[in-house]
């Protein structure tokens, strides 16, 4: 076997259809899921010295680094906050081809770095993102994953593309892979950014860098979701309040205000605004039950394939609450300045 630089060319090629991947995990006081993450890696199918995995604590005050130390990790730590400063700084001290990113209360498939590698053959790709599940199986980790609007993204078929938008999809921040020159070329992850948005600030930039994406359900992570109702009402109004603070920013205005959802947030808070006190009574009751309604005709149609038809009242009162949390947020976001 001929040799090349001390390796022979059959290692060459192992290493070309096997690259190095680099895996970041922020953590902060995640001591009560990260050793399911770990586990999960440990047993994912590919060559395990292949995989680099990078732990960037946000300087826990529980036993997390105790955990961490159980398992060949590489730990960092990141003393100014934020899983976007985290994440630049396991990018910084990254050496795979691949960076793929996900989050300590996750559990990955047996596949995915697999699958994360294949669809970075076409060398076009500078982003692969996938989809995710709930790991648990109770009421609100349930409607967290159906939803007429998950609570996570999810994509259901293959795409490739060159753009992102609401109708297009967008990869999350916990299930997603860069080639390691495209977040070079581009300059990581954006630290202004905190609460949400974060991943499709990125990838805008890679697509506007002349890279596509490449959105897989087979690159698949469970994730455990909200379990507890007030949980998830925290958790809509901390992505209203990021989405607030990205609105006064003119140079996010543009990418932000183009979804959809967002849109019609602020027309709806305009027309509260202007409305005299009887038009807004009927305007709000309006608003109430015509989506109401809407919502229990999507979930009965839903639930005739589950027959927990329950959701068919208790979806819509959540999606209401959960939309009105953010609305909270996002005013809250937009006119503080801190």
């Amino acid at each position: 076997m001929k040799r090349i630089n001390g390796s022979t060319t059959e290692e060459n090629a192992k290493k070309t259809s096997t690259p190095l991947i680099s895996v970041v995990i922020p953590v902060l006081n995640g001591e009560a899921t990260i050793e399911s993450l770990l586990k999960s890696l440990l047993k994912v199918d590919y060559p395990r010295e292949r995989i680099e995995v990078i732990v960037v604590d946000g300087n826990s005050t529980d036993k997390t680094l105790e955990k961490v130390a159980k398992y060949s990790a590489k730990v960092l730590i990141e003393k100014k906050g934020g899983p976007n400063s985290a994440r630049n700084t396991g990018i910084r001290h990254s050496s795979g081809e691949i960076v793929a990113f996900t989050d300590s209360d996750c559990i990955v498939s047996k596949n995915w770095i697999k699958k994360i590698i294949e669809n970075f053959k076409d060398p076009r790709i500078g982003c692969v993102g996938g989809t995710v599940k709930g790991s648990n199986n109770n009421f609100f980790s349930k409607y967290a994953d159906n939803s007429i609007s998950p609570v996570i993204r999810v994509c259901k078929k293959r795409k490739e593309l060159d753009s992102i938008g609401p109708f297009s999809g967008c990869p999350v921040g916990c299930n997603m892979a860069f080639r390691r020159t495209v977040l070079m070329k581009v300059g990581g992850f954006d630290e202004n950014i905190q609460y949400c948005f974060e991943e499709d600030e990125l990838v805008e930039r890679v697509c506007k860098a002349g890279y596509g994406v490449v959105l897989d359900p087979q690159v698949l992570v469970w994730h455990k979701h909200r379990a507890i109702f007030k949980n998830l009402l925290k958790q809509a109004f901390k992505y209203g309040k990021g989405t607030g603070r990205l609105l006064r920013r003119p140079k996010n205005q543009k990418l932000f205000l183009r979804w959809f959802f967002i849109n019609s947030c602020a027309l709806i808070q305009i027309m509260l605004l202007m409305a005299g006190w009887q038009i807004l009574f009927l305007f709000s009751l309006a608003m109430f039950l015509v989506p109401v309604f809407l919502l229990m005709t999507i979930y009965a149609c839903k639930t005739r394939l589950n027959g927990e038809y329950k959701n068919i009242f208790a979806y819509p009162l959540v999606d209401l609450s959960r939309m009105l949390a953010f609305l909270a947020g996002e005013i809250c976001g937009f006119v503080r300045r801190v």
